[in-house]
């Protein structure tokens, strides 16, 4: 199977759920993150949520530093990842989603975030970021785990004219990792 093929795309009822924590660290929840690793890789992303795999566990991998073939890999594997401090200056970044292939959206969000997970190890892990990708990309990935996308932290007219964009989008044949697609 293509690794993008595992990507499920909005509007799928899963992304909108409230994920269930992991109970246990076992071998199901090491292949769901090795899938998971493969999928973000394969679609050239920087995070992804188990949601986005159609499974409502709180899993959430992220790796910021890697930028395609050949490139070193530095992931992240948070289980049941929760933000501690979400504060700072509101910053205004462009975001796209391995769900919502085709389109970026300029999404506010705080600029300094402390995210506290599990690792594969059952550690407890703290991670911090401030005014980067990874501060963004640790907010926008934990949402998902609780049923919000980029998208809910949109105006309603803005949301409008985003689904629209993505419409087009998958019309022209976007798929996961498409940042935009060129009108033909």
């Amino acid at each position: 199977m293509n690794p993008l093929d595992d990507i499920v795309l909005s509007p799928a009822p899963v992304l909108s759920e409230e994920c269930a924590p992991v109970e246990e660290i076992d071998d199901e929840i090491r292949a769901l993150a090795k899938r998971m690793l493969r999928d973000m890789y394969a679609a050239d992303g920087c995070g992804l949520a188990a949601p986005q795999v159609g499974v409502a566990r709180q899993v959430v991998v992220i790796d910021v530093e890697w930028s395609g073939r050949g490139s070193r890999k530095n992931p992240y594997v948070l289980i049941n990842p929760r933000v501690i401090t979400a504060d700072g200056p509101e910053r205004i970044t462009g975001e796209g989603c391995l769900s919502f292939p085709g389109v970026t959206v300029e999404v506010e969000r705080p600029s300094h975030v402390v995210v506290q997970a599990l690792n594969l190890d059952g550690d407890l892990m703290q991670y911090e970021a401030s005014g980067n990708l990874l501060a963004v990309c640790l907010q926008h990935e934990i949402d998902h785990l609780h049923g919000v996308t980029m998208m809910d932290h949109l105006s309603a007219s803005a949301r409008v004219r985003a689904m629209a964009e993505y419409q087009d989008a998958l019309n022209a044949g976007a798929r996961p990792g498409d940042v935009e697609v060129e009108e033909g």
